[in-house]
């Protein structure tokens, strides 16, 4: 069975996390669905990429998670968590998914 691509996972969770706060108006659960995502990205990163790499994707994705709030005053909600999954999942891609 072929694995999802890390880049994917991390994607999907930023944007599926906002998309369940959203619309389901608990934000906690919209975390535990960004959490759960992150975390399985994370799992991949490791073994594809190392510790270190999956630190520091690890770190762009909370940093992106946390970007995205004051960009989206900016831009808008959706085009801020859109933009912030696209960079999260390219970096991904660069860095772990891209080999193999």
């Amino acid at each position: 069975m072929a694995k999802v691509p890390s880049s994917v996972v991390a994607a999907s969770g930023l944007v599926g996390g906002y998309g369940v706060a959203r619309w389901t108006r608990k934000r906690q659960l919209g975390g535990v669905v960004l959490a759960a995502a992150g975390a399985a990205a994370a799992r991949q990163w490791r073994e594809r990429a190392g510790g270190k790499a999956a630190g520091a994707l690890s770190a762009a994705y909370v940093a992106a998670f946390a970007g995205s709030h004051p960009l989206a005053r900016k831009v808008g909600a959706w085009p801020a968590v859109f933009g912030a999954a696209g960079a999260v999942a390219l970096a991904a891609w660069a860095v772990a998914d891209r080999r193999g």
